[in-house]
């Protein structure tokens, strides 16, 4: 299995307005990962949606342990938040104006 990934120059806009660039000269960026497990739901034509969406012990992303964070889990995600983001297209509405994508209407976390 392999696994690709793309880099594309947000310079202008998903780095504080473009005051912070990219280091190019860092480049090639490189991600590793070590003991990745991967586990999924194969993917069998319509009738899959279903079967991988159940709620069974196979299918142990759909339970509710993995449906919803908890309320620690929430807090670390907006400590995280706070501190490490520096965009948020959710936010950004000189660049959306008045069309937001749409995942900005979700619940966060």
């Amino acid at each position: 299995m392999r696994l690709f990934s793309s880099l594309w120059n947000a310079d202008n806009w998903a780095t504080r307005g473009g005051p912070v660039k990219i280091d190019w000269s860092q480049a090639p960026f490189v991600a590793r990962f070590r003991r990745l497990r991967l586990r999924a739901c194969k993917w069998l034509g319509q009738f899959s949606l279903s079967q991988c969406a159940a709620n069974t012990p196979v299918n142990w992303w759909s339970s509710l342990a993995y449906g919803r964070l908890s309320y620690d889990q929430v807090g670390q995600m907006m400590w995280t938040r706070n501190n490490y983001m520096i965009y948020d297209c959710c936010e950004d509405v000189r660049r959306f104006k008045d069309q937001m994508p749409p995942e900005c209407s979700l619940q966060q976390y």
